[in-house]
């Protein structure tokens, strides 16, 4: 089965690294079931993954509205006199 890698898995798969985030590989159908059913991959049709290299898939909703912190209050002007 066809599955499209929606999140980066660290380690390997029988002695190889998994497929990077928006890579296509194709995996063993039970295996590649998981996979999907877990959000971690989606399946490919036959029309797609033609062109190697083009990331389709989209980071978590919640990694982009996290705002970015500083650890710090924002600078306040004080009024000038």
């Amino acid at each position: 089965m066809r599955i499209r890698m929606k999140q980066t898995i660290s380690g390997t798969r029988n002695g190889q690294e998994w497929p990077a985030r928006g890579e296509i590989a194709d995996i063993p159908t039970g295996e590649a079931q998981h996979l999907v059913a877990s959000g971690i991959a989606e399946e490919v049709t036959d029309d797609e993954g033609q062109e190697p290299g083009v990331e389709t898939a989209a980071a978590p909703a919640t990694a982009e509205k996290r705002p970015a912190t500083t650890g710090r209050a924002p600078a306040t002007k004080t009024p000038k006199e």
